[in-house]
């Protein structure tokens, strides 16, 4: 059934790799004690760099690892909306004005929900949304009928047809921005996103502010004051721009950063800094109400 499944997707043009399986005591086939994605990593050497649409090679993988899960390589075929929480279905529901996108649906062995969308050119975003992330270029989802530590299988809820759709203007916008630009080489993250294009910017704002909190409050040591920096730029600019209130903003980020451990006198620093750039990069106001009206 697995090596059906890893043929069919290929056959739709998705690379494949063959992914760790997960044992009924909730362990992992890579042997690792402890291992911490048992069923998610990949089992080859050069992992997703190896994934391939070669039905010969495919063959080959499952006839040494029966029992491998599926793994498909996002970016080239479909984008994933990964939701692993019930905190994520919502925020996502939200941002999307309550409704949830018709194509391609997977719950997941976790209880959580992958959205397929076509492909919009952005790499992977971690903490998109509390509860969400996005897996883009570089990435890669595990798919149906691969099975989870907790012992559930991933099935189809909505299946393909024929093809995914574009992801909504709201959840794009979040995804493009508000980052620092790429650097020249093309790492880093993605551009920063034209506030005056913003079709939804209330909805927008407020995914906005959840999102940069949860960062700040999850940040690791010794990329916190680095994380509340970039979130007091980026929120900065919303503020500018009218769209967020400057008490609430410095009120969440303060919060969030002594969740993360950092001092008070370093946070206040860091996001007066921040917010007065961001501030001063935003565009006037009256461009934004001139998109609304448009």
């Amino acid at each position: 059934m697995l090596l059906d499944a890893a043929l069919a997707y290929a056959r739709h043009g998705i690379p494949v790799l063959p992914v760790h399986t997960p044992a009924r005591d909730g362990s992992c086939s890579c042997g690792r004690s402890g291992c911490d994605r048992p069923g998610k990593h990949p089992r080859l050497r050069h992992g997703l760099n190896q994934a391939s649409v070669d039905p010969h090679r495919i063959a080959q993988w499952w006839t040494r690892w029966p029992e491998a899960n599926v793994g498909l390589h996002t970016g080239i075929v479909m984008d994933v909306a990964d939701v692993d929480s019930p905190q994520g279905w919502h925020a996502l529901r939200h941002l999307l004005g309550g409704e949830l996108p018709a194509g391609p649906q997977v719950r997941t062995g976790s209880g959580g929900w992958h959205f397929w969308f076509r492909p919009a050119g952005f790499g992977n975003r971690v903490h998109l949304l509390p509860g969400v992330d996005w897996r883009g270029r570089g990435g890669y989802v595990i798919a149906p009928p691969s099975r989870h530590a907790r012992g559930t299988s991933y099935y189809w809820v909505v299946r393909p047809g024929a093809g995914p759709p574009a992801a909504p203007d709201a959840l794009r916008e979040l995804i493009a921005g508000p980052d620092p630009p790429l650097r020249a080489d093309g790492r880093g993250t993605a551009p920063i996103v034209d506030l005056t294009m913003i079709t939804y910017p209330e909805r927008y704002a407020a995914a906005a502010l959840e999102a940069e909190t949860h960062r700040v409050a999850h940040a690791a040591v010794g990329t916190r004051n680095d994380t509340l920096n970039r979130a007091a730029f980026a929120l900065g600019r919303l503020v500018g721009a009218g769209m967020l209130d400057a008490a609430t903003v410095t009120r969440e980020l303060r919060a969030a950063g002594a969740w993360a451990g950092l001092g008070r006198d370093e946070i206040i620093r860091t996001l007066r800094s921040g917010l007065d750039a961001g501030r001063r990069s935003s565009p006037r106001r009256s461009a934004i109400d001139q998109r609304r009206l448009a």
